[in-house]
C-alpha cells in the first residue's frame, strides 16, 4: 500500500544522497538498506541504463508477507511478487541479448518506494504497491497481478468485529500506506475518536498489536494473512470486518517508460496467458512458506482469476 502525499524533490533526493549497493548476481545479491545513487539522466530510458551499467536494480520490502520479504537468507529477498519480478528480469535479458545481466537488490519501505523509482535509484518495484490515481500520476503501473481488501487484525477475544467496534480504540497501521489515510479520513467522519498510531513497516505494526500496544490492525487481507501465518499462536487472531476498499497491487516503472513497461507487462501477461501463476501463487498462498513453514490458505479469489484472465494497468478508482 502507499504514501499519503508525495515526497519532494527535496526529500527524494535525500532518500537517495550517500547511499550504496553492490553488485552481485541474483543469486547472491545482497539486500541492500541502501539505495545507491541513480546513474544516467532522467530523460533516459530504463533498458538503456540496464545495458550500460550491466545491472537491473531490483526493490525489495522486508515484510510484505508473502510478496516481497526477507525469510532464512537476509541477502535474498523471496514471495510472490519477487518470483514475478525474475520473470521480468529474464524478459530483459532476452530483449537485451545479456544472459549475464547482474541484478541488485534494494530495500524500500512505503515512504521511500516511489520517490526511488522516480529517481531512478531502482528500475522495478513489484511489491504490495496499489495502483491508484494519485500515485498513476507519479509513477507508471504494470499490469495487476493481485486484488485485496482492506480490513481488520485483532485478537479472538478483542469484541471488533468491524470498523465501528473501533469506537474510543487504539488501532495501528502502516505508515504510507492507502490503509492509513483511509482510517483517519473514516475516523474524522464519523468521529468514533479512534487512537491511530502509524509504525514504520507490517511487521512492525503487528508487533503493536501482538504486544497490546494496540487492539487491532488496519491492511490488506491479504498482508494481515500472512503476519497471522508468522504469529506465535495464529489462532490467537482473526481477521474482520468488510472491506472498506478493493485495490490492484502492480509493479511501479519510472513515468513515461513505455519501453521498459512494455517489457513488464508482456513478462507478466505470459505468465498468466501460460498459466504458470497459478503454480506460483500456490506455492506462497497454499503451501507451507518460510521462515516458520506456515500456510496461510489464502485461496485465490474471483476478483484475482478475473484480472489474471483480463490483465489492465488500469489505477483502483477512489473509494
Amino acid at each position: 500500500m502507499f504514501q499519503l502525499k508525495p515526497l519532494s524533490f527535496g526529500l527524494a533526493m535525500v532518500a537517495a544522497v550517500g547511499l550504496t549497493a553492490c553488485n552481485k548476481p541474483a543469486e547472491q545479491a545482497a539486500a541492500d538498506p541502501a539505495a545507491a545513487p541513480a546513474t544516467g539522466s532522467s530523460t533516459q530510458g530504463t533498458l538503456e541504463k540496464i545495458k550500460q551499467s550491466g545491472t537491473i536494480v531490483l526493490a525489495h520490502r522486508d515484510s510484505s508477507i508473502p510478496f516481497s520479504y526477507i525469510a532464512d537468507n537476509p541477502n535474498q529477498p523471496v514471495g510472490y511478487a519477487h518470483d514475478l519480478q525474475l520473470k521480468v528480469v529474464e524478459a530483459v535479458k532476452e530483449k537485451l541479448q545479456m544472459p549475464d545481466l547482474k541484478v541488485r537488490y534494494n530495500l524500500v519501505t512505503s515512504q521511500t518506494r516511489i520517490p526511488l523509482v522516480q529517481n531512478g535509484t531502482v528500475d522495478l518495484e513489484c511489491g504490495s504497491t496499489t495502483n491508484n490515481e494519485e500515485r498513476a500520476q507519479q509513477v507508471d503501473f504494470s499490469v495487476g497481478f493481485f486484488e485485496i481488501g482492506t480490513r481488520l487484525l485483532t485478537a479472538t477475544d478483542s469484541g471488533i468485529n468491524g470498523f465501528d467496534d473501533l469506537a474510543g480504540k487504539t488501532l495501528v497501521t502502516t505508515a504510507g500506506t492507502t490503509s492509513e489515510r483511509y482510517i483517519r479520513q473514516f475516523n474524522d467522519e464519523k468521529q468514533l475518536n479512534i487512537n491511530i498510531i502509524s509504525a514504520k513497516d507490517h511487521g512492525e505494526s503487528f508487533l503493536m498489536l501482538e504486544n497490546g500496544r494496540a487492539q487491532a490492525f488496519m491492511m490488506d487481507d491479504v498482508l494481515l494473512a500472512g503476519e497471522k501465518a508468522k504469529a506465535k499462536d495464529p489462532a490467537k487472531w482473526q481477521i474482520v470486518g468488510e472491506p472498506q476498499s478493493f485495490e490492484i497491487y502492480g509493479c511501479m516503472v519510472r513515468k513515461g517508460d513505455s519501453e521498459f513497461k512494455a517489457v513488464v507487462d508482456d513478462a507478466l501477461k505470459a505468465v498468466y496467458a501460460s498459466g504458470e501463476i497459478n503454480s506460483i501463487y500456490d506455492k506462497w498462498f497454499m503451501q507451507p512458506i518460510p521462515p516458520k513453514n506456515v500456510n496461510m490458505q489464502f485461496t485465490m479469489s474471483d476478483n484475482l482469476k478475473n484480472l489474471l484472465a483480463n490483465p489492465t494497468d488500469q489505477p483502483t478508482q477512489a473509494q
